[in-house]
This record gives C-alpha cells, sequence and structure tokens, in this order.
C-alpha cells in the first residue's frame, strides 16, 4: 500500500477542495459566466475558482515556492525552491458542454542546481472531478490511482494497441500535420480515442486503458503530472524526434517501450512524406 508524502497530500487536498466546486459547478454549467480569451479558447467563472482555490492551498503549505497556472501566468518564489505547475481545468470545452470527462493537473518541477532553468518533475497528481479519481506519481517511487500501483500496458503490437490524440482545432494546432500522423498510425492500430484532456489521456496510459498517445502544441500545465505518471508507470515519453525532456507539451509521443517505438516509427515517416 502506497503511502503518501506530505507533498502529495498537499496537492491532493487542494485538488479535492477545487475539485468538489467543480462538481458543483458542473451541474449548473449552463449558468456560468464564461468568456472568450482567443479562437475556440473559453474560461469561465470556474476555471478561475479552481485555480484560486488551489493557488491559495498551495501557497499555505509552501509560501516559498513559485507558480506556473494557466489563468495566472508565472508567479515567481524562492528561486532555490520548487515550483508548483498547475492547471485548475484541462478539458473546460467538456466541462462548458456538460461532457463528464475533465481534470485538475498539479505538478512540481525542481531547480537545476545552482540556478539557470528549471529541471525534473517530482511530483504530480491529477485528478477526476466527476470519477473521483486521483492519478499520482513521485519520482523513483512508481504511479499510483489511489493506493493501487499502475502500470502501462504489456501490448506489444499495433494491430491489438487503442491509442488517445488531441486534434487540432480553430486555431490551435497543425491540421496538415496531425492528417499526415494520422493516416499513418490509425490504418495499424485498433483504434484512436479524442477525449478532450491531454492530462486525464496521460493518466489512462499509465493506467492500462490507452496504449499510447501523440498530440501537440498542448502547454506545460497540461503535461507536466502526466508526464512523470506514464514514466513511473513504466511507459516512455518523448517529442516527435523521440528526445526526452522533464516536461512535454509542444510535442507529446508516449507509450510503453515497444509500442512508443512503433509508433515513432510511424511518426517519423509520416512527417518525412
Amino acid at each position: 500500500m502506497a503511502v503518501l508524502s506530505g507533498v502529495i497530500r498537499v496537492m491532493e487536498k487542494a485538488a479535492r477542495k477545487a475539485g468538489g466546486r467543480l462538481r458543483r459547478d458542473f451541474g449548473e454549467v449552463e449558468h456560468l459566466q464564461v468568456s472568450r480569451k482567443g479562437p475556440a479558447d473559453f474560461v469561465s467563472k470556474a476555471d478561475q475558482i479552481a485555480e484560486r482555490t488551489i493557488y491559495d492551498e498551495l501557497l499555505s503549505a509552501r509560501p516559498d515556492w513559485g507558480f506556473v497556472m494557466e489563468e495566472a501566468g508565472i508567479i515567481e518564489g524562492d528561486e532555490s525552491k520548487p515550483r508548483w505547475i498547475v492547471d485548475p481545468l484541462d478539458g473546460t470545452s467538456n466541462f462548458l458542454h456538460g461532457i463528464p470527462h475533465f481534470a485538475i493537473s498539479i505538478a512540481v518541477q525542481e531547480p537545476k542546481l545552482g540556478g539557470g532553468g528549471w529541471d525534473d518533475v517530482t511530483a504530480g497528481v491529477i485528478y477526476n472531478p466527476i470519477t473521483d479519481e486521483t492519478f499520482w506519481a513521485e519520482k523513483s517511487r512508481g504511479a499510483w490511482l489511489h493506493d493501487g500501483r499502475l502500470r502501462v500496458s504489456a501490448r506489444r503490437n499495433l494491430p491489438e494497441a487503442l491509442i488517445a490524440t488531441g486534434i487540432p482545432f480553430q486555431g490551435h494546432g497543425d491540421f496538415g500535420e496531425w492528417t499526415r500522423i494520422f493516416g499513418a498510425i490509425g490504418p495499424q492500430v485498433a483504434g484512436v480515442r479524442r477525449f478532450g484532456a491531454a492530462s486525464l489521456d496521460l493518466a489512462w496510459l499509465a493506467a492500462g486503458r490507452f496504449d499510447g498517445f501523440w498530440e501537440s502544441g498542448l502547454n506545460d500545465w497540461d503535461t507536466a503530472a502526466g508526464c512523470l505518471i506514464v514514466r513511473e508507470a513504466g511507459g516512455f515519453v518523448s517529442d516527435f524526434r523521440g528526445r526526452s525532456q522533464p516536461i512535454h507539451s509542444a510535442q507529446v509521443l508516449a507509450g510503453n517501450d515497444a509500442l512508443h517505438s512503433k509508433l515513432h516509427k510511424l511518426l517519423v515517416g509520416a512527417l518525412k512524406a
């Protein structure tokens, strides 16, 4: 049975507090105040309240840590201390359309020794308020769903694999690139799914529900926790060129070792065509 560390407890408490409010707001979604930040880019009062709730909880627990937040942006802390990376509502369009598939994502990123930037993500929590599922991981401690250990799927063959993706939409992403990749991967696999919340796609991959995932044009707060959870569940995460970094957002390709390699080969071939 997993023993939650202090930092995971802090993150889960913040996520659950914000998640309770999101559940209530989800039931009243037609009454929410919604504004538009850009093409097909919406923010609701629920996003803002959830982010403020998480911020207040995390700040109270670690007052000298900084933040990277979807709505508030970068809030500097002590440069020698870690920072929080927060997405208060991943899957806003699902939320606003009454689709019960969205999540809160919180990660911890460490500063580089000696300063000069940011290094590994060492803890992550992804919380689904509708299903009350908490996916979490700490570096070198494994990945977990509540107190059950997570492992990526053991499927090795593409015809058996269910792959998740994110599809470009108005003002976001490269339709031509995505179409070429889908044209290469789609005919080779058992199915491709698009659920609209990248954090949950990565958490589900870690849980073995999906076998692979690709998407581009995301933000650090969408993937910081998910990348760690996949890796701690035994998976591989890279960009489209196969390079590994602490956080992947501009380009994400994930899977177990065998499927990551096979998907990468198809993806590279598609982009060369």
